[in-house]
């Protein structure tokens, strides 16, 4: 009460002392108020008009040194009236919206392991191992050698490879810290490009946790270059030696798995061991996780459908690519088929290379155009399916929408087809 009849008060002296000018802005500010009453309003009007009035006289001499003490103490009371009542006035809560912290082992990924050796290489030496300059072969019995001569007889660059490596790979890169938020379990041999794997997968900050045995040798990659051509020749030999019983079944690396939020595999694995990808399925399930899985190539749908369909229920992204014909039909039954975790809605994101990216999401098919890019700054598509998924994975695992995973997954796939091989710059540039 008292503040009000100060303030009462204070707009009587003001009449009688102030110009019409001000007067009249008061009166209007009044009348044009929201409120019918709102002290606090007047109070932040007032001091303004009140300070530029105090301007214009406090230099006359005609003023008498009552009048300036009576605008300094208006003054003043205007400004406690402004204060005072407008704490007691609600303030709106600021929200803050953090990114999420991801931990290390957030991104869990198992598959074939191999080793990446690119060489450019000359006519003699695709010659010799019956290599056709742009080809992707599985190596045979007469290139067991080969594998060793390219590294003695050519420069040789050595990259962490094989499908799923690659995906999780480029999901790091893209994440780059902390660092080992990926996690990738696979089967290497105890030998020469064994050791250099494990240092490769260092080296691009993944946690990778191999399964050793000395049965066969580590899986390995030849990318024979020649001018623009690339002759790939793949010798999965360790990679195919996955156990579950001896390496994902052991208590520290089942603690791994159990740490991830999110898993991927890509259907390549389907044929290795079927019993650890369903156990990893049905664990991220249980615990309402999201399960990725890559149907990768035709033969996986044509000769491996009944371990696909075993593990189709846990499914939540299955991810595919322009090799399948009628992606829009194809993607919509696999919407429809059995779930176990009623959680979650299916996704099914299927790429077409320069044709977009689709998604269908329920009954809700959408298409995502991917970036521009010239024909003359294209080096390599080899990797541009890992790269997606790796640019994907990169923003589900830090809860983005999925219409963000897929533009990662864009400008992941957009870098790696300027490069050789599965490969990158230092950082990305990706916001």
């Amino acid at each position: 009460m008292l503040l009000l009849a100060a303030h009462s008060s204070v707009l009587g002296t003001l009449r009688n002392g102030c110009d019409r000018e001000t007067r009249f802005s008061v009166q209007w500010a009044r009348e044009n108020s929201s409120d019918r009453f709102s002290p606090v309003r007047e109070g932040i009007v007032l001091n303004g008009f009140v300070n530029r009035f105090s301007e214009k006289i406090q230099f006359k001499r005609t003023i008498r040194q009552p009048r300036l003490q009576m605008l300094h103490s208006f003054n003043k009371v205007s400004r406690d009236l402004q204060y005072s009542m407008a704490s007691d006035e609600p303030k709106p809560k600021r929200i803050k919206l953090e990114e999420k912290k991801l931990s290390q082992n957030a991104l869990f990924g198992m598959g074939n392991p191999l080793l990446d050796i690119c060489a450019v290489v000359d006519k003699d030496f695709l010659d010799k191992y019956g290599l056709k300059p742009n080809d992707q072969i599985l190596a045979e019995e007469k290139h067991k050698e080969m594998f060793e001569e390219i590294v003695k007889k050519f420069k040789v660059e050595y990259h962490a490879g094989g499908a799923t490596q690659n995906s999780v790979k480029v999901a790091q890169w893209m994440i780059q810290e902390p660092h080992k938020v990926a996690t990738f379990f696979g089967c290497i041999g105890k030998d020469k490009f064994g050791k250099i794997l494990k240092e490769k997968a260092e080296e691009a900050h993944v946690d990778a946790h191999y399964y050793e045995q000395s049965e066969e040798p580590t899986g390995t990659c030849a990318a024979c270059i020649t001018g623009d051509n690339r002759s790939l020749v793949a010798n999965l030999a360790a990679a195919n030696c996955y156990k579950k019983e001896k390496h994902l079944d052991l208590e520290e690396n089942w603690k791994l798995v159990e740490k991830a939020e999110v898993y991927y595999i890509a259907g390549f694995f389907l044929t290795v061991s079927l019993e650890s990808i369903l156990k990893v399925a049905k664990h991220a399930s249980e615990n309402n996780k999201i399960f990725c899985l890559n149907l990768s190539a035709p033969f996986i749908c044509e000769f491996f459908k009944e371990a696909l369909m075993k593990v189709m229920p846990y499914v939540d992204i299955l991810f595919g690519n322009e090799t399948t014909e009628d992606i829009e039909e194809i993607a919509k039954k696999a919407q429809s088929l059995p779930k176990e975790n009623k959680k979650r809605q299916r996704i099914v994101v299927f790429t077409q290379g320069k044709e977009g990216t689709v998604m269908t999401k329920g009954d809700k098919v959408e298409t995502f155009p991917v970036l521009e890019i010239n024909q003359s700054e294209i080096v390599d598509t080899t990797g541009a399916g890992d790269a997606f998924v790796g640019g994907f994975l990169s923003q589900l695992v830090q809860d983005k929408t999925f219409e963000q995973c897929i533009r990662a997954g864009h400008y992941s796939a957009n870098v790696i087809i300027r490069h050789a091989g599965c490969t990158f710059p230092e950082k990305p540039d990706f916001h």
